[in-house]
């Protein structure tokens, strides 16, 4: 999805309906105005009609997202998951900057599982991920707004007898200056719905914006306040039940024999459902479930994976660094630039495997019937979803329904499917619906985890300290390849490799990539930042270490290899000024930089800690520049990038699973932390104004924390640290 973020989107003032892969259309709905855009197979068929064409109400192409009732609120459809990243506000925004509505007049809904009609433009798939949501619907939802005002405003003057340029649409409504009448959207909705569609709208500038770039509050977080927000965790429809899990712990293990005898002696336990790897507990509530779980008698076979450990599975890695590699980037001659220059750097970086430790814990709640299924759950791909659901019951997939709900964290975790597919066999034996819940032990070992990554980086300095070669060899997992076809090319996965050429300017480049996937039966998948998270430490501590063996400053080195990217080297240059780069610190502390221009946006971060002589690392403030174009609400832009980088000093810090006998060590926030409140240090998030088309943000911050961290430890104590997470008893040895 890395690659995806590269892609470049803008949107000119006045924009025509209709383009490939938009057509907007219209319908008339129980005197309701509804517009939609058509999938982009139907637009890519009717390329070169006329834009007017409008949808008949049982017209089964539509693909609605606005929707103005005769009376309430305004109900826009959002075809991304929300998880905490603020979609459904900005959404609604990008709509009701168009529409001329305020956004408490606006009821934000999540889009059915319905790849053929909700699929992101960029990613071709409903997927959420990957910071591409406004990137990919900036335009089509302000002309889905645009057309929608039109549409009232032409009713308005037909049955005023009056023309549509001597109306006005504010604040909900229409209005008629010069006669002083107006009419509220909702009266209008019917007789706009009969109205031809534009063929073009024109498109607010910048300058005109009232909503967008405003720090508004978020349209979900009342219901979030006072405990109304529906999460997966709150799906309790009629007569369910509740089933707590245990899955085998090995790897591709399976279950042997289980004594339920116990268990089903525990009050409110009904059931004992056994699955080839997993045993579930149902009962009438989670307590009795729980209850019933532990008193069962579990008999695992291991399989063949029960003897691994980590020391193996890096051998494993280390092995694969030294073998054949695809090329996938090059530019001028490395070879040759390699011979000629005597100075330079080969460095290895190693980072361990990952969990996403969702606050949410994994969960799904099945009805399974003979002719039909229902799927309550929050899931990052809806489509998938109800495609997983099927494939286990054997139903058509139109059969089934998924009921998406809000998402207690996402962090790629829920992109998978594994827990639907899971809790969907398990309903399979059950009567009724049944809610699987999975511990946090479960949730923790059996995740889809950011696999091993190692990085071996070559780079030699010319007469001047600047590098004239980069040679980047990456080793690890190719996630598209199971994820997302379309992103693995010639054997090679396009996110992981992404940006491994680095932002800087060196005339000769080369990134080889190694597959190397985890032992069968351990499923891998995406971590918050991507391919980026993989890349940034090898990439911007490689180019500090340059920077000291050249006898540079790291920032003015820095400076000196953006010339291509002033948009980069300005949030450079904010991000040191706003930190004190460069003022003198005491002993101990230090300062370390690090860059990211991915995700179609740019950051830096400055890292400002304290390393004790204990060898105890404490982050004491964290200064990040952006600019990530047009911000639609600087206030969730700003949350978004401090919560990616918590999110990154947990890692940076704690984060890594160990393997002990096929299974994963770690089970909870004990022996597998995150970063707790008195550990946050400041953070301070400054925003370059920008007109230019939106970049991603939910993953922008996360990439640069750990060499920005890595670069400080340098500063503060001399020792590099190439190994994630920081080990302090190295420090100390010191």
């Amino acid at each position: 999805m890395a690659m995806a973020n590269r892609n470049t989107l803008s949107s000119p003032p006045a924009s025509p309906l209709s383009r490939r892969g938009f057509l907007i259309s219209a319908a008339a709905v129980g005197g309701s105005l509804v517009i939609g855009l058509r999938p982009a197979e139907v637009a890519a068929q009717n390329e070169g009609g006329t834009a007017a064409e409008a949808a008949t109400v049982g017209d089964a192409t539509l693909t609605p997202f606005i929707r103005i009732p005769p009376a309430g609120a305004i109900e826009v459809i959002v075809p991304s998951a929300e998880m905490g990243q603020g979609v459904y506000a900005a959404i609604a925004t990008l709509i009701a900057e168009e529409l001329e509505v305020p956004l408490d007049q606006i009821r934000a809904m999540p889009a059915p599982a319905d790849p053929a009609r909700y699929a992101h433009p960029l990613l071709g798939d409903q997927i959420t991920g990957g910071s591409v949501t406004i990137r990919g619907f900036w335009t089509p939802m302000r002309q889905a707004g645009a057309a929608a005002r039109t549409m009232l405003v032409a009713a308005a003057a037909r049955q005023w007898g009056v023309s549509a340029d001597s109306c006005k649409a504010e604040a909900g409504v229409v209005r008629h200056p010069e006669s002083g009448r107006s009419a509220p959207y909702g009266t209008l909705a019917a007789a706009a719905a009969r109205e031809p569609l534009p063929e073009a709208v024109m498109l607010k500038p910048a300058s005109a914006f009232t909503l967008i770039g405003k720090a508004l509050p978020r349209i979900d977080s009342p219901e979030k306040v006072n405990g109304t927000a529906r999460f997966g965790l709150d799906a309790h429809p009629p007569g369910v039940k509740f089933a707590a899990l245990a899955i085998c712990p090995t790897f591709g293990g399976t279950l042997k024999a289980v004594d339920d005898s116990a268990a089903l002696a525990v009050k409110g336990v009904r059931q004992v459902v056994r699955l080839s790897d997993a045993v579930a507990v149902v009962a009438d509530h989670t307590g009795s479930a729980r209850k019933g779980l532990a008193a069962l008698r579990i008999t695992w076979d291991v399989g063949p994976n029960g003897g691994l450990t980590t020391e193996e599975l890096e051998r494993r890695a280390d092995a694969a660094m030294a073998g054949e590699a695809l090329v996938a980037h090059e530019a001028g001659d490395v070879a040759a630039a390699e011979a000629a220059q005597a100075r330079g750097l080969d460095t290895l970086y190693r980072l361990p495997i990952l969990a996403h430790s969702a606050m949410e814990p994994m969960n799904c709640t099945v009805h399974v019937r003979k002719d039909s299924c229902d799927v309550w759950v929050g899931t990052q791909v809806a489509g998938r979803a109800r495609q997983a659901a099927a494939a286990v019951t054997g139903l058509p997939v139109e059969k089934v329904v998924v009921h998406n709900h809000l998402l207690g964290g996402g962090f790629g975790r829920r992109l998978d499917y594994d827990g639907i597919t899971l809790a969907t066999r398990v309903a399979q034996q059950v009567d009724g619906p049944v809610q699987v819940v999975w511990s946090r032990e479960e949730d923790i070992r059996h995740d889809s985890f950011r696999y091993l990554n190692l990085s071996r980086l070559h780079l030699t300095l010319g007469p001047d300290g600047l590098p004239v070669s980069w040679r980047h060899r990456v080793v690890g997992p190719a996630i598209m390849a199971r994820f997302l076809p379309a992103f693995f090319k010639d054997g090679i996965d396009l996110d992981i490799v992404g940006g491994a050429e680095g932002p800087y300017d060196i005339p000769n480049k080369r990134v080889e990539y190694v597959r190397h996937e985890a032992p069968e039966g351990m499923l891998t998948g995406n971590w918050r930042g991507v391919g980026p998270t993989r890349n940034a430490p090898a990439i911007e501590c490689g180019i500090d270490e340059a920077a000291h063996l050249a006898g540079q400053d790291p920032v003015i080195y820095r400076r000196r290899l953006l010339t291509g990217l002033p948009r980069l080297r300005a949030v450079l240059d904010l991000a040191a000024e706003r930190a004190g780069w460069g003022t003198p610190l005491e002993p101990g502390r230090g300062r370390g930089v690090a860059v990211i221009a991915d995700f179609g946006s740019f950051a830096a971060l400055v890292a400002d800690v304290q390393v004790t002589p204990g060898g105890t690392v404490r982050i004491d403030r964290m200064v990040c520049a952006v600019d990530c174009g047009q911000v639609i609400n600087p206030v969730i832009l700003k949350q978004q990038v401090e919560s990616g980088i918590v999110y990154g000093l947990s890692a940076v810090l704690y984060g890594r699973l160990t393997v002990a006998d096929g299974a994963i060590v770690e089970g909870n926030f004990d022996d597998s932390p995150v970063l707790r409140i008195n550990e946050c240090p400041r953070i301070d998030v400054h925003v370059v104004p920008s007109t230019e088309a939106p970049g991603g943000v939910g993953e922008l911050g996360t990439p640069p924390v750990a060499p920005a961290v890595m670069n400080a430890i340098f500063a503060a104590t001399g020792q590099r640290l190439r190994n994630l997470p920081i080990d302090g008893s190295r420090l100390r040895r010191a």
